[in-house]
């Protein structure tokens, strides 16, 4: 079982200058705060950082003492874990990136350059202290690359983008009065799908629900299951590569519905309405007796979240 080193800590209560330079020295390492006066590192991420600090503070006659955390049961290893979690830091960071997106042409070529490269310093800063990376990692790292592109889109010369393997553009009147197939007893991926295929990609879309991939009709278009033309592309849930593909992500509104569908399918930053859309959604999955009659639910419930998204984007 993985183990962590713990710091328990008392200060001098005069001691400001002690108190500040030991919350920065903290910060920097990226402790897990227990409780007040309790601090955490992985082990394997402390190479007798921790134990400096106790010396440093004992010399300022405050009291400090280290020890050995080893959790007993995967839960309460879980419990200390979560005391590492970074998904806000990372939707901050996210945040700055898509500012910084929206504002590179103002910005010219030379500031654009600047502000990404701080915005790389962040990033690797945060992926120091970051002990159990997971998917707001991986968000926040396409979202950079992504602003890359649109600086190299804008100020390279014309030099080649990266591939997006799978996302090239195509044309929805290729895909008109089509049969989709998915798999059954749908829950938010391919409910949301569903819902922007048919709202946004084929009005006259027929749905089939299928239990494994070799049930998928011949000349139906199979969404979110593996082989299927429409599905997870690295690091993007199949609503979000249905809306590139066809291009629609430029869509605040749909962008807004993306991101709470990705949370809620393969986590990462937490979104505020997901929750609240999860909720929905599976009060509607308790009492629908189909899978026909739980789409014509969701789809009523999806309207509505992009009613009140584009609304907003236009105030």
């Amino acid at each position: 079982m993985e183990s962590f080193n713990t710091l328990v800590l008392s200060l001098p209560t005069r001691n400001s200058t002690l108190r500040m330079r030991l919350w920065r020295a903290l910060k920097e390492t990226g402790c897990g705060v227990l409780r007040d006066g309790v601090y955490v590192l992985p082990a394997a991420a402390d190479p007798g950082g921790l134990a400096k600090l106790e010396s440093d503070i004992r010399t300022q006659g405050g009291f400090a003492m280290t020890a050995e955390l080893k959790p007993r049961t995967a839960a309460q290893l879980a419990d200390v874990r979560k005391l590492f979690d970074r998904s806000a830091d990372y939707g901050a960071l996210v945040e700055r990136i898509a500012t910084t997106k929206a504002a590179l042409e103002p910005l010219g070529a030379r500031r654009g350059q600047t502000a990404i490269r701080r915005l790389e310093r962040a990033m690797a800063k945060l992926s120091q202290i970051d002990f159990f990376a997971g998917e707001a990692s991986t968000q926040a790292a396409s979202a950079l690359d992504a602003l890359k592109t649109r600086y190299r889109e804008l100020y390279a010369g014309g030099e080649p983008r990266f591939s997006k393997r799978g996302l090239r553009q195509i044309d929805a009147r290729r895909f008109q009065k089509r049969v989709w197939a998915t798999r059954k007893a749908p829950w938010v991926d391919r409910l949301a799908s569903a819902w922007l295929i048919k709202r946004f990609i084929d009005r006259d879309a027929r749905f089939v629900w299928i239990a494994r991939p070799s049930e998928c009709p011949k000349n139906a278009v199979g969404f979110d299951f593996d082989g299927a033309q429409f599905t997870h592309v690295k690091n993007r849930v199949t609503f979000e590569v249905l809306a590139a593909s066809f291009g629609l992500d430029k869509d605040p509104a749909l962008a807004a519905i993306g991101a709470a569908v990705h949370f809620l399918d393969v986590g990462g930053i937490p979104v505020p309405d997901a929750r609240g859309l999860e909720t929905m959604l599976r009060g509607i999955k308790e009492k629908a007796r189909s899978d026909d009659a739980l789409l014509a639910e969701a789809m009523r419930i999806l309207d509505h979240f992009y009613s009140a998204y584009a609304t907003a984007s236009r105030s």
